[in-house]
Parts: structure tokens; sequence; C-alpha cells
């Protein structure tokens, strides 16, 4: 997930709890999730579950350029006897189990991997140099390929559709937002998702209601002045100096201009300028990413970041333009947690994992995730599930190329998925009766 790291700050949460339990029963409930987690944890379950995990781990592959992640997902769903659409936004996958009919209720997991270089040494390393499912993204495709397996075991019983989405492109390209726009998730009513967390242990989960993660966007400047030599910088405009300036300011919209109970954020990730201690040179660029919970606070961001940036560089006698690319890289929403379907995952969990001490309330964070699309269109609800053992050093923080995670989790993920989906389908038959 991009720039999760941010998760590292947060290790123990306090539970909270809802009003509403739902509809259905809590032994039938209690009864449902015991058997799916069981299964799931059957010897040969979770076997499987691995090899297919690590297989994943050894091929990481980019955004949109997930082909032989796909052709692997779709090996396998051809062999659970499961149908499948595709392709969508390149290498996405949508298929199906249950009758066709509605309600279609969908499960989500992201497939890309990141430009990072895997420095674990271990039996099944990334094998592609320079990528590295150091996201997690490797575990939500076999966490979604194991609900598949249970779903597909219960096909008959299911109270509608259960829809599963192997989504590429969530690292910074809006995977979601391209699913969305070529029909992918039309006339579903509603979508969960998962992603690991390393701060939490195996066998617990966690997330809130409402505004969870932050919408973003990014940005790249450039500053133009005239170069020249560092000991007559009164015959040069320098750019540097420009940049400098506008960099600090850009910090002042967030102390000076923003609610201080309103989170926002403006970082700067990197600088580019001349090669020689002693040259001023002619041009400069620098960028970074922008966060707010609304998109009317990503607008306002947006406006004034290249307000300042133009204004600073003026008065240093430079010129600045700044690209927002938001062709390649589209502002990403606010992940918002739909209320109902929030509580109806958080009462799973609690089932599953065997109570609320083991269901977290997760603060709101910075991070952004572009499962908000498809909060943007249908009620939907996102968790983190924990993957920390402290025997195995594995509360090591997203995107490092450190990070390993204990594999005990996909069955866990693997019965939470089916579980949700199947209850959903089974509330939702009671309230249309």
């Amino acid at each position: 997930m991009e720039q999760l790291l941010l998760l590292a700050f947060f290790f123990v949460f306090p539970f909270c709890t809802s009003s509403g339990l739902g509809t259905e029963p809590p032994l039938e409930l209690s009864h449902l999730t015991r058997e799916l987690l069981e299964s799931a944890r059957n010897p040969e379950f979770f076997d499987w579950l691995v090899r297919a995990r690590r297989k994943l781990h050894e091929n990481p592959e980019l955004s949109f350029e997930e082909f032989e992640t796909s052709q692997f997902i779709r090996t396998e769903l051809e062999s659970l006897g499961i149908n499948f659409t595709w392709p969508f936004a390149k290498t996405g996958i949508v298929a199906s189990v249950g009758s066709g009919a509605h309600p279609w209720f969908a499960l989500r997991a992201d497939m890309d991997a990141l430009p990072i270089q895997e420095m674990v040494e271990w039996e099944h390393k990334s094998k592609n140099d320079g990528k590295m499912h150091a996201c997690g993204h490797d575990a939500h495709v076999t966490m979604l390929l194991g609900a598949a397996k249970l779903l597909q075991q219960r096909r008959n019983e299911l109270k509608g559709t259960v829809k599963l989405v192997f989504q590429p492109g969530e690292e910074g390209r809006a995977g979601a937002y391209h699913m969305l726009k070529e029909g992918a998730l039309d006339k579903f009513q509603g979508i969960f998702g998962l992603h690991i967390i390393p701060e939490l242990p195996v066998g617990t989960i966690g997330s809130r209601a409402g505004p969870f993660m932050a919408g973003s966007g990014r940005f790249v400047a450039t500053i133009q002045g005239i170069g020249g030599h560092a000991a007559m910088p009164h015959n040069a405009r320098d750019p540097v100096l420009a940049m400098s300036t506008a960099i600090i300011s850009l910090q002042h919209i967030i102390s000076r201009e923003t609610d201080p109970l309103d989170s926002r954020v403006i970082t700067v990730g990197f600088v580019k300028g001349g090669q020689a201690g002693n040259v001023i040179p002619k041009t400069v660029t620098f960028g970074g990413t922008f966060r707010s919970m609304t998109m009317e606070g990503l607008s306002y961001l947006k406006q004034r970041i290249q307000e300042v940036i133009e204004v600073q560089a003026a008065v240093h006698r430079c010129t600045a333009s700044v690209d927002f690319m938001e062709e390649k890289s589209i502002f990403y929403p606010a992940t918002v947690n739909d209320e109902a379907l929030y509580s109806h995952a958080k009462k799973v969990g609690e089932h599953l994992l065997g109570g609320e001490s083991n269901v977290h309330h997760l603060p709101k964070i910075m991070a952004a995730e572009d499962f908000s699309f498809y909060s943007q269109q249908m009620p939907a609800a996102f968790f983190m599930i924990g993957v920390k053992n402290e025997t195995m050093k594995s509360g090591i923080p997203l995107h490092s190329p450190y990070i390993v995670l204990d594999e005990r989790v996909l069955p866990v993920g693997a019965a939470l998925h089916a579980a949700v989906a199947i209850s959903y389908l089974n509330e939702q038959s009671v309230h249309s009766n």
C-alpha cells in the first residue's frame, strides 16, 4: 500500500464497541466462522496457501505489469472450477462464485509489487531484481484465493453471488479507478478488503468506521533561473535559493492556513539540482505528496502549492512550473468505511478471532490506498490484518526491503474474507424477505 509506513507508529489500540450485531443469530455466525477457519487451517489447505504465497513472492511484478501473476491466479481459479472475466485494466480479474443472482458482494486483493530490492535472504526471495512484494500483496492475493476455495465449497449455499476482484496497480497507479472505469464492478452492492499490518500480531484485525485513510496527490515542480559561477551569484538567478524558500513556505500552508483539528500533510520527498559545488545551476526540480481526509482539502492544497511555488520563484527572479501528474498519478480520495458494513465485518471478526480483544479500533492515518475509489461508489469496508510474530522479527514496517510475515495469517485472512461475504449475503436475504 502506498506509503503505509506511517502505520509503524501504531502498536496497540483500544477496542471500541459499536451498536448492533445485525440480523444473523450469533450461534449461527459462530458456527460458520469456526468451520471456515478450521477448513482453512487444515494442513493440506494451509500447505496450498503457503505454496501459492511463496510462488507469488518469488515473482513480483510492478503496476500494470502483473501478467504472470494474473496467469497464476487464473490457473488457480480454473483448477477450482470458478468462472472469471479478464482482463480489466490490463491484468485485472473478476471471478464469480454463487448463483449469479443479486446481491453481488465483492472481495478485493491487489496484485502489484514495489520497485524495491529484497534484502531478506531466504529460499523464496524475489527472483526479479529490483522488485519485491514489500507491501504484502502476495499475501493479499493468496488470502483471496483461499477465500475462493472456501466459497466454492459452499457455492450451492450462497444466497447471492460473491465477486472476487484481483486488481492491478494499487501502488500509486490507481488500479481501482481503472477497474471501475472499465465497468468491472458495476452493480455491486458492497465490497470488503484486507491489508496486512506488521504492527499487529497474527490473529488480530483492526479498522474504524467512517474516514480511515487519507486522500493523496503528488506534484513535481521545476524552477528555472540563470546559471552562473558560485563566486559571482549577482550575475545569476539562483533557482536553488528559490527552491529552498518555496519548500519552507509550503509548510506554512499546513501550520498557518490549516485548522489544527483538520488533518493535512505536505511532504517534499526529493530535490534535484546541480552537480558541482561551485556552479549555480540553471534549473532545479523537487516534488512530493500532499494529503487530506477530504477532496475539498486536496483541492485547496493543490491550488496553494502551485501559488506558493510560483510566487516564491518570482521573488527570486526565477520562473516555476508545477506538474500534478493527474493523468498518470490520479489523486486518491480518502478511504471511507461504510458504517453498517464496517460493523458487519467487525462482528464477523469478533466471532472468527475469539472476541472483541482481537478486533482493534485503529486511528485515522494519512497513508493512502486506492480501495478508496471503491468506497466512493458502493458501501465498503477496509480492514488491516496482523502478521506480526515476535519470534521471527516480523514487525518490520511495510515498504521495507527487510519485511517478513508470519504465514499463519493466510488461513485467517481467507476465512475472514469468506465469512464476511457469506454472512453478508445471508443478512441481505433476511432483509429482502
